[in-house]
Formats: C-alpha cells, sequence, structure tokens
C-alpha cells in the first residue's frame, strides 16, 4: 500500500481525529476495496480495518476511553451512532438518503445535547466529521427545518480542537438557542 501524496476524504478523517486527540501523526492511512474502507498499517502486526476499529484504537492510544462512554450502556450508545455513522452517513448516495440522515438525528437530538447523552464522545466527533460537506451546502432553511442538527453541530464544531483546518460553518444563533432549557 502505497502512500498518496493527498489524503482521500476517509483518511483525512482519521489524520483529522488523530490530531484533535493530541496523537503525534505519523500513522499510515489507507484504503482497500470499492468501498474505500480505511486501513491503519500498525508497526506490530497486520492492518486495522474499519473506521470504528481506528478510530477506537487512536482513542485507546491518546489515553481518552472516556471518549468511547463511561457507562455499559454509554459504552453501547457511542458504539450504535458509530455503526451508524459507518452504515448511514458514510454511505449517502442521494439528497433523499441526506434528508433521512438528517431527519432521525434532528429527532434523536430534541432533547440532547451529545449524541450519546451528556457527554461528549467520539460519536460526536465522527458524526461532525461525516456530516461537515452536508451541512456546508445546506441553505439556511434547510438548517432551520433541521434545528436540532444545526445547533448540535454547531456545538461541536466549536468544541476544543476539534474543527481545526474544516471551514465554519455559520448558523443564525437566535433561531438556534429559542427553545433552550
Amino acid at each position: 500500500m502505497a502512500a498518496a501524496a493527498r489524503l482521500g476524504p476517509v483518511e483525512e478523517e482519521l489524520a483529522v481525529l488523530e490530531k484533535a486527540l493530541g496523537l503525534q501523526s505519523g500513522n499510515k492511512y489507507g484504503v482497500q476495496g470499492e468501498r474505500q474502507i480505511p486501513v491503519l498499517q500498525t508497526n506490530n502486526g497486520p492492518g486495522l480495518t474499519g473506521l470504528i476499529t481506528i478510530a477506537s484504537y487512536l482513542v485507546k492510544q491518546a489515553k481518552k476511553e472516556q471518549l468511547l462512554g463511561s457507562s455499559a450502556e454509554e459504552k453501547a450508545v457511542v458504539h450504535q451512532w458509530l455503526e451508524y455513522r459507518v452504515t448511514q452517513v458514510g454511505r449517502q448516495s442521494s439528497r433523499e438518503d441526506t434528508r433521512t440522515v438528517l431527519k432521525d438525528l434532528n429527532a434523536h437530538l430534541e432533547d440532547k445535547v451529545y449524541l450519546a447523552g451528556n457527554s461528549f464522545t467520539l460519536a460526536d466527533i465522527l458524526m461532525y466529521y461525516g456530516l461537515h460537506h452536508v451541512m456546508v451546502d445546506l441553505t439556511v432553511q434547510e438548517k432551520e427545518i433541521y434545528l436540532n442538527v444545526s445547533r448540535w453541530f454547531n456545538h461541536i464544531q466549536h468544541y476544543p480542537g476539534v474543527r481545526q483546518h474544516l471551514t465554519n460553518v455559520v448558523f443564525i444563533k437566535n433561531r438556534l438557542y429559542t427553545n433552550a432549557h
């Protein structure tokens, strides 16, 4: 697997996560197969395959296991949203798929600050990275339709270290926080 001069979207996402976690960059990422499954080549053994596997490995390497959840239930919820990120957000092929994802997330986030409840987790980070290209392209009206997603996204993009070089997505704040408790 030759290192490319420019990283693809999935490899870029992992490199940004690595930086957000405070890890030294230098891991070698690649992809395999038609579906562009991410691969991390490790120094001691076979490569790690899959976004969730690699991201969880990086979190543990950074000694930030709290991002994977604290209780058994929270860990399961974090894993559920990581799976959703890979199977639904990572596979959007049409505008209708994107709308379905935004509707699902909007309903889920109605009474939550973070995807897994009250704690910022890896699910929030990877969902943010996975949705960034979608949110950048939404009109003001579309952002208002998905108000809970917009509120959550705006909060996550301002979380220290998360956004990095990604474009800041602008929201009309008075609409995002009118229903705040």
